[in-house]
């Protein structure tokens, strides 16, 4: 898995409130999410993402409620990939549920500034700014996390092995 956009820096608690404020929460589908994305605390940024464009962030990332509609926005207003210093339990394992790719990786969110080309390579952990040429490591995902991010979330996965156990039946 590997991804390339332009960088949108945050700070430190950026809770699900502010990734997707609770007023938007009467409907699920992904892209009347995205069109809220973030709002509350970055008015553009609906406007200024780009498919591909990258989310970094500092600690706890993803804090508050535990609303699954928070990485759904987030994925679905085009961010490839989340890198930050350090998330939530719960969004961490709902991103990954989804389908959303994320890293921890502290050294990397020190030296991207907002604006900064930004590429990732998930499998090998590798996040690249590409605009200083500074290259740091996170901890790649494991296997069947792997699978689970290719897949497009743990439902798709589900989906693909209980058709595949009913062919072989």
């Amino acid at each position: 898995m590997k991804f390339k956009g332009t960088a949108f820096r945050y700070g430190r608690d950026i809770d699900t409130d502010v990734i997707i404020p609770a007023r938007y929460l009467n409907t699920s589908d992904p892209s009347e999410l995205a069109k809220h994305c973030l709002e509350d605390s970055d008015t553009s940024f609906v406007q200024r993402v780009k498919p591909g464009d990258i989310i970094v962030a500092e600690e706890n990332f993803g804090c508050g409620s535990s609303r699954e509609h928070a990485p759904v926005a987030i994925k679905a207003a085009g961010v490839s990939v989340v890198v930050a210093k350090s998330f939530a339990r719960i969004f961490y394992r709902n991103a990954i549920n989804i389908g959303l790719p994320i890293l921890e990786c502290p050294q990397a969110v020190d030296a991207i500034k907002d604006g900064d080309v930004v590429s990732v390579d998930a499998d090998s952990g590798t996040v690249q700014d590409e605009t200083t040429g500074q290259t740091f490591s996170a901890q790649p995902f494991p296997p069947f996390i792997q699978e689970i991010i290719n897949e497009g979330g743990l439902v798709n996965r589900a989906k693909r092995i209980m058709a595949q156990k009913a062919q072989e039946a």
